[in-house]
């Protein structure tokens, strides 16, 4: 039995990855999305209780009392956090995930220093990575959560000599890991690079905006998969080797398909400190302050969407922090019995992370076959009568497709403009993260429903029932 025990472990691994692969595969379509989130929930169960049957475990009493304590939390947390604040609760896992990672390495220095063995090479190595990925990965994460949660200013946070100061951070780490290559048993130059790594990833957010934060999400979810990658090394887990890269690969094509959307290179989202202007200059974008907009009531919105064939919804941020998303679904369904025919229209960058603007309307029961994504959606928008959009601002502005002055020129938006008749539902004329004005409520086709969403959905839905 004990000679089996190491084989069936390995094979119980193999499982286990496979399971991952698959529920990362069922994880690309919104209409899979949950079986495949279960299914690699259940891989990583696999994973656990195999680990857990390692003879190298050697206080299952500690571990035990751990998941029990990590299971109540997230059980908790799972069921208080609110759909309209997931962005908020991916920073802090990712950031959980990072810190794991990192303090496995520093558990695992802290025993080698205890011994009279030498530290071998590639452990050292795999430690220091280890540490500077789990770092960066746990501070970056924590302050994204705070820029998200409004703890923190949401815009671009700089200061002179601001990138010679990062070099200098970071050339102080390889420094710091060259002497630990040379003399890996120095606690004290071990620690220092430990804290330079958690000042490194303070130092990797401040300058990003929140327009660009899901691209930072999704940078440091596969930052948090390469740490746990590392960890693996340290440890020769292969498990953790496997899911670490799994999760640092899908999270790095990700961030690819987000950067893509906007129009911008990682670049460019990482040290341009984009959004740090309160509005445009120059081109359409500069004389539109000067134009006027059409105000529309709700009863005038109503009769526009009531009447219509062909109507389709832009859900935007704005809509997920007014958590409108159900009176939305109302409102489509009212209108869909009335003969209207309804679909969602959805950016990759709408909202605070990647797929927000899907999680939110799946948990208001919209189907899965009413929503369309940028590609599949923008030739329809010549044929639908309305185009409502809700708390949506960068991701449908004209300006992206014709003004070669704007910032966010060549980003690839929604064509809304293209729609016989667009209503905007918007608070206010503010600008949107990126800081330029929008040319869209300036169109002649355009009139703006002024108020929060929730609020002007909800009177619309009243309005429609009266039709």
């Amino acid at each position: 039995m004990s000679d089996f025990l190491p084989t069936g472990i390995q094979l119980t691994y193999l499982v286990a990855a496979s399971l991952f692969i698959l529920g990362l595969k069922k994880l690309g379509s919104p209409a899979t999305a949950r079986n495949g989130n279960l299914v690699a929930a259940v891989g990583m169960l696999l994973a656990v209780v195999a680990t857990m049957l390692d003879q190298q475990v050697l206080n299952y009493e500690m571990i035990l009392i751990g998941l029990a304590i990590g299971s109540v939390i997230g059980a908790i947390a799972a069921y208080k956090v609110q759909m309209t604040d997931m962005p908020q609760m991916v920073g802090l896992l990712n950031g959980l995930g990072g810190a794991s990672s990192a303090l496995i390495a520093v558990a695992e220095f802290w025993r080698l220093l205890g011994t009279s063995q030498p530290i071998p090479l590639d452990v050292n190595i795999s430690m220091l990575l280890d540490v500077l990925i789990g770092g960066v990965t746990l501070t970056g994460s924590f302050l994204a959560f705070a820029k998200l949660q409004g703890l923190v200013s949401g815009t671009p946070i700089t200061f002179p000599l601001q990138q010679p100061f990062n070099l200098l951070l970071l050339g102080s780490y390889l420094a710091g890991s060259a002497y630990l290559i040379i003399s890996p048993d120095s606690l004290p130059i071990f620690l220092a690079v430990v804290a330079v790594s958690l000042v490194l990833g303070v130092m990797f957010v401040l300058p990003i905006g929140g327009g660009d934060m899901p691209v930072v999400i999704s940078l440091l979810n596969s930052l948090s998969g390469v740490a746990a990658a590392a960890a693996g090394f340290v440890v020769m887990n292969n498990m953790l080797i496997i899911a670490g890269a799994l999760v640092g690969a899908s999270g790095l094509i990700l961030t690819e398909i987000m950067c893509k959307a906007m129009n911008r290179s990682l670049f460019s989202v990482l040290f341009s400190a984009f959004g740090s202007v309160s509005t445009a200059t120059g081109g359409a974008a500069a004389g539109a302050s000067n134009q006027t907009v059409r105000s529309i009531d709700p009863e005038e919105g109503a009769m526009m969407l009531g009447y219509a064939r062909s109507v389709v919804i832009v859900p935007g941020y704005g809509m997920a922090v007014a958590q409108a998303q159900h009176s939305v679904r109302e409102l489509a369904d009212q209108l869909e019995r009335m003969g209207v025919d309804v679909k969602y229209a959805i950016h990759p960058v709408a909202g605070r992370m990647p797929g927000h603007m899907n999680v939110l309307l799946a948990e208001a029961n919209v189907a899965y076959t009413q929503l369309y994504d940028m590609e599949d959606i923008n030739p329809q928008f010549e044929q639908a009568d309305v185009a409502l959009v809700i708390g949506a601002n960068d991701v449908v502005n004209p300006a992206a497709r014709s003004d070669v002055n704007s910032p966010i020129y060549g980003m690839p938006i929604l064509e809304v403009d293209r729609a016989k008749q667009t209503i905007v539902i918007k608070r206010g004329m503010s600008a949107g993260f990126a800081g330029v004005d929008n040319e869209l409520f300036y169109k002649d086709k355009t009139t703006m429903l002024f108020g929060s969403a929730k609020d002007m959905v909800a009177k619309l839905v009243s309005e429609v029932k009266q039709l």
